[in-house]
């Protein structure tokens, strides 16, 4: 069965930078029609602006929101008319918000679930609507119809205080994955979750600059003994995106380099 994904078209959100943005990218570069989607737009124009631009171009972005309900119903619209249909959704849009638990001016969760899963639900509720209907009119009786892939963290699984929001919306969004890929498998929709542990997204980054030992110390707690790199994490998405996984739906895949299999409560959650 091959992992191809060239001539399909993908929303991919989060694309402006990071792990979304080498998603992205990689679907791009296996042939896929991709639409860059976030909410920084300068940085999109910086990414895509030309090759958006060129005739036969399989690059478009949008900017918005993704909070707002009408701004996701416009992705999926945009897409859509760029492409005329859309075949794979990956939601990567997300954030990591420290904070203290026992603080309720700080709202942490509901932030977070307002950022990392609601955008992602209701995306997904708009998404699988237009795969079931681009079936129907095809006349198609067999094969995949979609597939939805989620970026989750492997924080959903262990238990540190000061990413109590973030931790939350990971949980969550690895059982909103479950829930929907039942809902969803009559329909030949399949939805699943990558949880990945140290990845070297922008916020890693930064969170290494500031902290001298930080490194040392998620190296310490990975077996693997390193950070992976964000094209890692994308070749485990083309994997879930292909019809190569054709009978895996309702499933997290950790990238984590062996991490939750030793991690300790009180290490740092990157």
């Amino acid at each position: 069965m091959s992992f191809s994904i060239a001539g399909k078209t993908a929303i991919v959100t989060g694309a402006a930078h990071g792990i979304g943005l080498a998603i992205a990218r990689h679907f791009v570069d296996q042939g896929a029609n991709v639409m860059f989607a976030d909410r920084d737009d300068d940085q999109l124009e910086a990414e895509c602006g030309e090759a958006a631009e060129a005739e036969g171009s399989t690059i478009r972005y949008f900017s918005g929101d993704l909070r707002e309900r009408l701004t996701v119903a416009n992705l999926l619209s945009a897409t859509v008319d760029a492409f005329d249909r859309v075949d794979i959704l990956v939601n990567a849009s997300r954030q990591v918000k420290v904070s203290d638990p026992l603080n309720p001016d700080e709202d942490a969760v509901e932030a977070m679930l307002s950022q990392n899963l609601m955008p992602a639900l209701r995306l997904s509720q708009l998404v699988a609507k237009r795969m079931i209907r681009q079936a129907e009119e095809d006349g198609r009786e067999d094969g995949q119809v979609g597939s939805i892939v989620n970026l989750s963290s492997i924080a959903a699984r262990r238990t540190h205080p000061n990413l109590l929001g973030y931790s939350v919306s990971a949980a969550a969004l690895d059982q909103m994955t479950r829930s929907m890929a039942v809902a969803l498998a009559e329909h030949r929709i399949r939805v699943n979750s990558v949880a990945f542990g140290s990845v070297m997204s922008n916020s890693l980054k930064e969170s290494l600059k500031e902290s001298s030992g930080l490194r040392a110390e998620i190296l310490d707690c990975t077996p693997m003994a390193r950070i992976a790199s964000p094209s890692e994490v994308a070749d485990a998405v083309q994997y879930l995106a292909s019809e190569g996984s054709g009978f895996v739906t309702g499933q997290v895949l950790t990238i984590d380099g062996g991490r939750t299999l030793i991690d300790p409560v009180a290490s740092p959650a990157h």
